[in-house]
């Protein structure tokens, strides 16, 4: 019972569920105001480093940043979402560093804001998503009926085939959905 309590405790997923709320209920108002006027966005950030079709540049910022906000608001392809915002911070902390040099008060919301899609990154959305609820509704239920119908098969083959089938269906169980991993922890 107390194993239970310390080991397998929801507080993992409502610290999950709070960053990714969080990071993109504050992020979301960053793609609309770059929406509002986007050809002062492209002259005052995406002109100074000298990169291409600067106007569509910021535009996919904008989308980025706005639909990246509400994957991690729903938790709908978190991971796609978390890694569309992570390359938006990744120029955007390079171009604070080109125009200004180390300035901490520019640089300090970029690197929260990289540090938190990172975070998301590695530790998937969690089981306050939709992403979970995917991979548990239909992702693990058409695997395990796959599975429950080779078990049913098995089971008039000798006791020795019967061994080796089945570790065979647990091994090919990992390549029924590649994308179950992207999806959910």
């Amino acid at each position: 019972m107390l194993s239970s309590i310390i080991y397998k405790t929801i507080f993992k997923d409502l610290a999950i569920l709070v960053l990714r709320v969080f990071t993109g209920a504050l992020l979301i108002h960053h793609g609309f105001e770059k929406l509002n006027d986007i050809h002062n966005f492209a002259d005052a950030f995406v002109r100074p480093l000298h990169l291409p079709f600067p106007v569509t540049l910021s535009y996919v910022a904008a989308a980025s940043e706005i639909v990246g906000s509400w994957s991690l608001i729903i938790g709908l392809g978190t991971r796609l979402g978390a890694s569309a915002i992570l390359g938006t911070m990744s120029v955007a902390i390079y171009h604070a560093l080109v125009t200004s040099g180390f300035n901490i008060y520019l640089l300090e919301l970029l690197a929260l804001y990289f540090s938190s899609v990172v975070s998301i990154i590695c530790l998937g959305p969690g089981k306050f998503s939709a992403d979970y609820l995917i991979n548990e509704v239909f992702i693990n239920k058409t695997n395990n009926i796959g599975i429950t119908s080779n078990k049913i098969s098995i089971q008039n083959n000798e006791s020795n085939n019967t061994k080796n089938i089945r570790k065979e269906s647990n091994q090919d169980k990992f390549f029924e959905f590649p994308f179950s991993s992207f999806l959910s922890s």
